[in-house]
C-alpha cells in the first residue's frame, strides 16, 4: 500500500505562510483525487482542500482564499500552500485520497500563534 510521508510544519505567526508537502512513495498520477486534511485537538478530522485529476480544486470555506493544494504526479508530491495563517489553523495536517483511503501518515504539526 502507498505510504504517505508529510511534512513542512512548524510554528509560524497569525498572518505567517507555510508550504507542506507531501511525499507518495508510489506514483499519484492515476489517482483522481489527493486531498489535504486537519485534525485539532478534541475535534475530528475534516478534509480542507482536495485536487482532482485534472486540476480542479476545491476548498473547505474556512480556508478558502488562503490555501491554494496542489500536485506534482512527476515527483509522486502533493503540496498545500497556506497563507494569512489564523490560531484556528492550528492543527496536525495529513494527506490522503479522498475516495481510496490508505494508511495515514504521521502528519505534519502546524502551530499559529504569536
Amino acid at each position: 500500500q502507498v505510504q504517505l510521508v508529510e511534512s513542512g510544519g512548524g510554528l509560524v505567526q497569525p498572518g505567517g505562510s507555510l508550504r507542506l508537502s507531501c511525499a507518495a512513495s508510489e506514483s499519484i498520477a492515476s489517482i483522481s483525487f489527493v486531498g489535504w486534511y486537519r485534525q485539532a485537538p478534541g475535534k475530528q478530522r475534516e478534509l480542507v482542500a482536495r485536487i482532482a485529476g485534472g486540476g480542479t480544486t476545491t476548498y473547505a470555506d474556512s480556508v478558502k482564499g488562503r490555501f491554494t493544494i496542489s500536485r506534482d504526479n512527476a515527483k509522486n508530491t502533493v503540496y498545500l500552500q497556506m497563507n494569512s495563517l489564523k490560531p484556528e489553523d492550528t492543527a496536525v495536517y495529513y494527506c490522503n485520497f479522498p475516495f481510496s483511503v490508505v494508511n495515514w501518515g504521521q502528519g505534519t504539526q502546524v502551530t499559529v500563534s504569536s
